[in-house]
């Protein structure tokens, strides 16, 4: 009967080892489990990344694509052909239609901001709206005053194109070039008299 006894805790004592060694087993694969999800997301996640970057090149591409220089999209930039005269027919046409496109802008745009002055303009009550409001205001007449200034400088170099002055440096006489025109339509200096100019402004301001 004593050696019965005797051999009852050996028997608990070796369940309880079984039981402890099925927990550390749990606890060691809940370790490891994490650490396949984060190679499995760091693989899933290095594999959907050029995707992104393929989608990115392909947008910068159409935006490039379409040549657009100057302010007016839609018109594509001249062509020049190989000792083609400079100013020719072909090239008056182009900028006539660049300036005309850009005064029917500016126009259109001068005129949707008096019609949305005309309908939004209200006596707010509060004078925080009313000063908001009056800021908002501001604002847009400063952008439609650039803009009517620019239109009178298109009004210029439209006149300059009839007379076949446009496209020629008002300070020496030289060509100012078709690709400073497309990027400036209204340029009436080239690009060195124009850094002349700025470094006076400079020296006089």
């Amino acid at each position: 009967m004593a050696v019965k006894k005797k051999s009852a805790p050996r028997k608990t004592a070796a369940k309880k080892k079984t039981v402890a060694k099925k927990k550390t087993a749990k606890k060691a694969a809940s370790r490891k489990a994490p650490v396949k999800k984060k190679v499995a997301a760091r693989k899933t996640a290095k594999t959907a990344a050029p995707k992104k970057k393929a989608v990115v090149k392909k947008i910068t591409r159409r935006k490039n694509g379409s040549g657009q220089i100057g302010p007016v999209p839609g018109i594509a930039p001249y062509a020049e052909k190989r000792g083609e005269e400079y100013m020719n027919e072909k090239q008056a046409e182009h900028f006539r239609n660049i300036l005309t496109s850009w005064k029917k802008e500016l126009m259109e745009e001068v005129d949707r901001t008096v019609h949305h002055m005309q309908d939004d303009a209200a006596n707010f009550p509060d004078p925080n709206d009313r000063a908001t409001q009056e800021s908002e205001f501001s604002m847009e007449l400063r952008a439609r005053d650039r803009e009517r200034k620019l239109i009178k400088k298109i009004d210029e170099s439209m006149y300059n194109l009839e007379n076949e002055d446009y496209g020629y440096c008002e300070a020496c006489g030289v060509e100012i070039g078709v690709k400073r025109l497309e990027a400036r339509p209204t340029a009436n200096l080239c690009i060195d008299c124009k850094i002349l100019d700025e470094i006076r402004e400079k020296q006089m301001g």
